[in-house]
């Protein structure tokens, strides 16, 4: 559902004056499709509160983290669908709300989404093998084609986690080697730098986080509607004998 943030009002030149960029800027954004403004009955672009917002973060991430646009645009892709599974989420639990009518009194108002950056969230638990750290750096390196010094620069950035055995030696898993594909894609077909690579790992972790947090949700709302439709059927008293 479209909120006051998404109702397109500034044209592109008071848009510009907001964000601090050239119109032209804009339009390059718009033909890269960063940023997707409504037009009017005119054809005039007109930006909403959330465009203005899409675009401060993109002039955070170029000129203050020098992420170029092959990076911006994975970034921005990954904000989209954060929003997206947000609404999402939103709309179902107000559709189990009218299905549940008023007999759940704690449900009556959409409870606040999990915040995304808060505590961390209850421990996953294992995906059977993905997760089961096996192999050695020497072992993951040579899988993502990379040199083992490379993997220890990307964990001192905080990129991978690999874990370690009883004597310390560094343990990878399927899931890292997936990850460490990943950031070579990002660093070598599309030339992102480091702080856009980080940005990206922490968007992805982020949404499978909120991902799991939201379907646990949605499961327990789920749970407690089935259990309020079934309620009347255990309390009709059993007829009497005669």
């Amino acid at each position: 559902m479209a909120g006051e943030k998404d109702r397109p009002v500034y044209i592109i030149s008071v848009a510009a004056e907001l964000v601090d960029m050239h119109p032209q800027t804009l339009r390059l954004y718009e033909r890269k499709g960063l940023v997707a403004p409504k037009r009017s009955s005119g054809k005039t672009r007109l930006y909403s509160e959330r465009d203005v917002e899409k675009l401060k973060e993109i002039r955070r991430l170029t000129q203050e983290l020098g992420v170029n646009l092959a990076g911006v645009e994975e970034i921005i892709k990954l904000r989209d669908e954060l929003y997206a599974l947000e609404t999402r989420f939103r709309e179902e639990v107000l559709r189990l709300k009218a299905e549940l009518g008023e007999k759940l009194e704690a449900l009556k108002s959409p409870p606040a989404l999990p915040a995304p950056r808060g505590p961390e969230p209850p421990a996953k638990k294992p995906s059977a093998a993905k997760d089961r750290p096996v192999y050695v750096i020497s072992a993951a390196a040579e899988l993502v084609d990379m040199h083992p010094q490379t993997l220890r620069l990307y964990e001192r950035k905080g990129l991978i986690q690999p874990k370690r055995s009883s004597g310390k030696t560094r343990l990878y898993s399927e899931r890292d080697v997936e990850k460490l594909r990943e950031i070579r894609r990002l660093t070598q077909e599309l030339g992102v730098n480091l702080a856009g690579v980080e940005e990206i790992i922490k968007l992805r972790d982020e949404l499978e986080a909120q991902q799991a947090r939201l379907e646990s949700e949605i499961a327990r709302l789920r749970l407690a509607l089935l259990r309020e439709l079934n309620e009347p059927q255990k309390s009709e008293p059993k007829p009497e004998s005669a």
